[in-house]
């Protein structure tokens, strides 16, 4: 092999591709592009000075087996500095006076792992040296190995994007489906920028458009891919983390786009490969969890558990069930919905960026979901009610046409009460479908709507209904006119005239003109409180018996 095409390869290559995983920089971080000619294992006992070395050669130290006649640390330094070496490779850490004497020489000074077979280290280094493609691809089995053992060993995902942080020297993060950020590592040197990085990976739109489909990502071929970030000179190579055939994630792995490499690659690609493992576990244990959760809810509404029984069941689930409590109920409203399974994943997501202290429970046979916030003690309502607006514009926002009921329960002072919150959160719910209403409703403000489903003589209601709006509904259908819906937003606006008028975004005059038109149409006078009392009614009532 020629000096020319040995020079190829950098200290920093042969460390990414031929050292172990583990491999410490001890100095010299900076100068690791220096280019290798060869490698060459001495022992400390060994006449160095006899020693017949390449210039830019790798130097591997052997461990001394008669440590008294070995050359310390500090004159070996000093010789490979002398013999222009590359750097030089120790099989365990040196003491301070080496260390500071390689900075000096600027000599990059590295140290293995334990247990290093320095023979079996220099044969690598020179398959690598002569063979780089068969080094790659068992490069790639060796960091595919080291990352699914940190799943076996359950150290979670942070632990895992630290050891690719580690592999690569990169900026490492991974994003769920949703591109929300499940966990990453950042290089100091982007610290400053990855507020804007980071506002760029979290947008649909800016992924390869290779990975828009979660379910065809399987298919991509090369699975890692490079792109362009709007920060000069900044790229990732970006790879779908894919588990039982569907995208459930996205790995990325960024720095400056000259500084990403085929180990990068190898990176992404098999860091990909063991987050989807990592993904695949947790999912089990949240299906799990999920399901003992419901279980223990189920008996719970049943009475059928001891108080000490909640608490403690609680502690298993990482809540407190001693606090004051709100049920809230979410269905799905309009046809051909989405599952009630994207309806709980989606809560999930909102009460826990959100920080909410909160239970959900999807219930099956009864189309909904349940959620038991652990309220403020204060302002219960007013808290709880702040969740429910959270979680109707997080749902709204992505499925605009299939929108959302939800009601709200009293408060629960004690897990007994759990059951009535519920049942009346239930009962608010179902008025909100039925009224089409994207507002959460919250049970103790409905006791005009629980008045009216509580009669039993519709045909009396509907009567009362007709002759109340009669002629302005056949107004409205005749001139194709909006007095019924500006009585509708005139009473929602509490009969302020102002707020009224912006709620229909007419002017002033106009709102005056339409309520004229109203009393003479129907003959009423608005400014009579019975007369607004029944209109109110009547149109309650209607918004109740012609969508029952």
């Amino acid at each position: 092999m020629s000096l020319a095409q040995a020079q190829d390869l950098t200290v920093e290559e042969i460390r990414k591709l031929a050292l172990p995983i583990g491999t410490h920089i001890l100095s010299g971080e900076g100068l690791l592009d220096t280019p290798v000619s060869w490698t060459t294992v001495i022992y400390p006992t060994d006449d160095i000075t006899a020693k017949a070395v390449q210039r830019s050669e790798l130097i591997l130290v052997a461990p001394a087996p008669h440590p008294r006649n070995a050359h310390s640390d500090t004159a070996l330094v000093q010789w490979a500095s002398e013999r222009r070496a590359a750097a030089l490779l120790f099989c365990r850490w040196v003491g301070t006076t080496a260390l500071a004497e390689a900075k000096a020489r600027n000599l990059p000074l590295l140290a293995l792992t334990e247990n290093a077979r320095i023979r079996e280290l220099e044969k690598s280094i020179i398959s690598l040296l002569v063979n780089r493609k068969g080094q790659l691809e068992r490069r790639g089995t060796q960091i595919y190995r080291e990352l699914t053992q940190i799943s076996t060993r359950n150290e979670g995902m942070h632990k895992l994007i630290a050891a690719m942080a580690r592999l690569s020297k990169k900026n490492v993060i991974v994003q769920d489906k949703r591109l929300q950020p499940i966990s990453q590592s950042l290089r100091p040197d982007f610290i400053d920028t990855w507020d804007d990085i980071e506002a760029f990976l979290k947008k649909q739109d800016n992924l390869p458009v290779e990975l828009h489909d979660r379910h065809r990502v399987v298919e991509v071929d090369p699975p890692v891919l490079m792109q362009a970030l709007p920060i000069a000179g900044v790229a990732r190579l970006v790879a779908p983390v894919v588990a039982n055939n569907i995208g459930r994630g996205y790995l990325s792995i960024i720095s400056r786009e000259s500084d990403l490499d085929e180990v990068d690659q190898l990176v992404c690609e098999h860091g990909a490969a063991a987050c989807a493992l990592e993904m695949a576990k947790q999912k089990a244990v949240n299906e799990t969890e999920k399901r003992l959760r419901g279980s223990f809810l189920d008996r719970l509404l049943l009475g059928d558990l001891s108080q000490q029984e909640v608490i403690r069941q609680g502690k298993r689930f990482r809540h407190d069930m001693t606090r004051m409590h709100v049920a809230l109920a979410l269905c799905w409203r309009g046809e051909k919905p989405p599952s009630l399974r994207r309806l709980e994943t989606m809560v999930n997501a909102a009460v826990a960026e959100n920080r909410a202290a909160a239970l959900v429970w999807a219930r099956e046979s009864e189309r909904h979901v349940v959620v038991f916030h652990a309220t403020d003690r204060e302002n219960p309502i007013d808290h709880s009610l702040g969740l429910t607006n959270v979680l109707s514009k997080a749902l709204n926002a992505r499925y605009p046409v299939n929108r959302v009921a939800i009601g709200l329960g009293q408060v629960a002072f004690d897990v007994n009460a759990w059951r009535f919150s519920y049942r009346d959160a239930a009962q608010a719910m179902e008025l909100a479908e039925r009224l089409h209403t994207d507002l959460p409703l919250y049970i103790g403000d409905l006791g005009v709507y629980q008045l009216i489903l509580g009669l039993s003589d519709r045909d009396k209601l509907s009567d009362f209904c007709d002759a109340t709006l009669a002629p302005i509904v056949e107004y409205d259908t005749r001139q194709n006119g909006d007095l019924i819906k500006t009585l509708e937003a005139f009473f929602n606006c509490h009969g302020n005239l102002s707020k009224t008028a912006k709620s229909l975004i007419v002017h002033r005059n106009t709102l005056l003109y339409r309520i004229n038109q109203v009393n003479t149409i129907a003959g009423i006078d608005l400014n009579r409180p019975e007369t607004r009392l029944a209109l109110h009614l009547a149109l309650t009532i209607r918004r109740l018996v012609t969508q029952a």
